[in-house]
């Protein structure tokens, strides 16, 4: 059995507090709130479960209610490209829904997350007859281009600690992310998987970073102590002493 159908079977209403952290819930009116209620899903998503798969007809907006996503594209030749994280708050993929064209890229969970779905036909009837999610959706196409266009920066940066730090900067997006706050629930390899680094060098690049008073390391997390710092800062590790 496929893992998108697996996690289609695990589909089940939102409950109230899920609900409540969904960013474009508050911006619908009464009777909006109603028609999305009758369609809205959520899914439990297990580690490595896919959301999204490439060449693949959409069928929902997705969004994470909790836990923690992964958005790549593949080359031709097997090269892969992290082209954003998506933590609590995320909703993503609306260029693609607007457009009912296939994904040209995939989204998987790295933990185990909490993913709505938005059925595409609800999503273009918000379209046609809501200004609050119009103006919601906007937002997020102009945050996305930003966000894609320093995803291909950070892939291109051949210092870890910069690739570290601006990886870090796009998962503190208050406007994309507004479930995230100042503490980011992620561990040191799941960071590692979104940065394309080794466990051990995002280890460091970390240490550099607290050191700096940019982040604080916490038990489960990390706190960001100076976002701008993360994203426009400069960042190298002391080299070691010649024995």
């Amino acid at each position: 059995m496929s893992q998108e159908l697996s996690l289609h079977q695990r589909r089940r209403k939102p409950l109230e507090v899920e609900l409540e952290g969904i960013p474009w819930w508050p911006v619908l009116q009464p009777q909006e709130r109603e028609n999305v209620l009758r369609v809205l899903l959520v899914g439990d998503a297990e580690p490595g479960d896919y959301v999204c798969r490439t060449g693949r007809a959409p069928t929902y907006w997705f969004g994470v209610v909790d836990g923690l996503l992964k958005m790549n594209t593949e080359s031709a030749d097997g090269v892969s490209m992290t082209l954003a994280g998506l933590p609590p708050g995320g909703w993503f993929g609306e260029g693609t829904v607007i457009k009912r064209e296939p994904y040209r890229y995939n989204v998987q969970a790295i933990r185990k997350s909490v993913v709505g779905g938005l059925p595409i036909d609800m999503f273009h009837w918000l379209l046609d007859h809501s200004i609050g999610f119009n103006r919601f959706v906007m937002n997020q196409l102009n945050e996305r281009l930003g966000q894609f266009i320093a995803a291909r920066e950070i892939d291109r940066m051949s210092n870890p600690d910069l690739r570290v730090a601006r990886s870090l900067a796009a998962l503190f997006n208050p406007l994309l992310y507004p479930g995230v706050g100042q503490i980011l629930r992620i561990t040191q390899q799941e960071l590692a998987n979104l940065v394309g680094l080794s466990r051990q060098r995002v280890n460091e690049a970390l240490s550099v970073l607290q050191r700096e008073r940019v982040i604080q390391i916490e038990y489960g997390g990390l706190r960001v102590l100076d976002l701008e710092a993360l994203r426009h800062g400069e960042f190298c590790a002391p080299r070691k002493a010649l024995a």
